[in-house]
């Protein structure tokens, strides 16, 4: 069962809309929309984004392609399974992810950026062996480009919000940028949600939060996504044609010492034989990426609250050493095979 399932939804409650164009617009209002989008990340840490520029081709283009692969037979789809890749790259099937020590009821793909494995050396951190290559279906042959010129859309739109958010913050707008260069960690999933086997099964995703910069979600028709209110209960984020929704994550916590908080969400399972279709892309820097606070304006300083201490989710400035602790702990089956050394050293 998925966390906090007995607090109710707020009613009426919605995420804020934040339009992306008035941010390189030279007639907008620019004070006016940085001062919205600080709000919405700092109050909320959860908004949706119009104005964003991506071609609705490549947006139909990325859930055609979902919807394609997972029709595929099962054994074509277990071709490029995770168990196979030691950077938990491939296919994942319904109920071997975990979140919060549950399965969650969805199957995936996994992709991150396509680079060749790295030969690792005595003293080299443990997240390295985390870059190395993608998998890719032999039965859907177009599916790697698709893939990627969907992902280079949501690089562009989520670099230009984190951009927008250095500004807000009292920051050159370049602030961040040293960090995401060619070896950026970046991650896509391309998720099926089948409907909840039980009424009482309903943990699509376990309530949790993301563990790099920000995040921004493709979403089909059908909702389920709910993201926890500051003041308790949960938000539905209902999908809104033509706007992705995007959130903060734990590094962007960190670097604003809690001014912005990743916030606490969960997807509910569809009802039983209806089928969600969504494609998150999180922003990653690179994986020897240090996080260090930013020199925050005084009344901004004197409204963050503090990076969260969470005994079951200590938050690590290190990203990659991050990354590595979320990946091992939602993929048991992959640590095992692949990762048992680091895991044997954690004990």
């Amino acid at each position: 069962m998925t966390e906090n399932v007995t607090v109710p939804p707020v009613e009426g409650a919605t995420l804020p809309v934040v339009d992306l164009s008035r941010f390189r617009d030279p007639t907008a209002d620019r004070e006016a929309f940085l001062t919205e989008l600080r709000r919405a990340a700092h109050e909320v840490g959860f908004f949706y984004v119009t104005g964003h520029g991506v071609p609705e081709a490549v947006t139909d283009g990325i859930l055609d392609a979902a919807k394609e692969f997972f029709a595929l037979p099962v054994e074509q789809r277990l071709e490029i399974e995770n168990i196979h890749s030691p950077q938990f790259r491939g296919y994942t099937r319904v109920g071997t992810e975990q979140t919060g020590g549950n399965a969650d009821w969805r199957e995936q793909i996994d992709i991150g950026p396509e680079r060749a494995a790295v030969d690792t050396r005595p003293g080299d951190p443990d997240w390295v062996r985390l870059i190395g290559p993608n998998q890719w279906p032999s039965a859907l042959p177009d599916l790697r480009e698709r893939v990627l010129t969907w992902q280079d859309e949501a690089l562009r739109v989520t670099r230009e919000v984190l951009r927008a958010l250095s500004v807000a913050l009292g920051q050159d707008e370049a602030y961040f940028d040293a960090w995401f260069d060619d070896e950026s960690s970046l991650h896509v999933k391309i998720v099926h949600y089948p409907g909840r086997p039980t009424p009482a099964d309903d943990q699509g995703v376990g309530a949790h939060k993301d563990y790099g910069y920000l995040t921004l979600l493709q979403q089909d028709e059908v909702g389920g996504l709910q993201v926890l209110a500051p003041g308790g209960g949960w938000i539905d984020a209902a999908p809104m044609p033509g706007a992705f929704v995007v959130n903060i994550g734990e590094m962007l916590e960190i670097a604003t010492q809690g001014y912005l908080t990743a916030t606490r969400h969960r997807v509910l399972s569809p009802a039983a034989g209806v089928d969600r279709y969504s494609v998150p892309f999180f922003l990653g820097p690179r994986l020897d990426a240090v996080v260090a606070p930013l020199d925050l304006p005084p009344q901004l300083a004197a409204a963050a609250t503090g990076v969260s201490a969470d005994p079951d989710n200590p938050l690590l400035a290190a990203f990659g050493e991050n990354a590595l602790v979320g990946w091992l702990r939602s993929h048991p089956r992959v640590a095992q095979k692949w990762w048992a050394d680091v895991l044997a050293r954690q004990a």
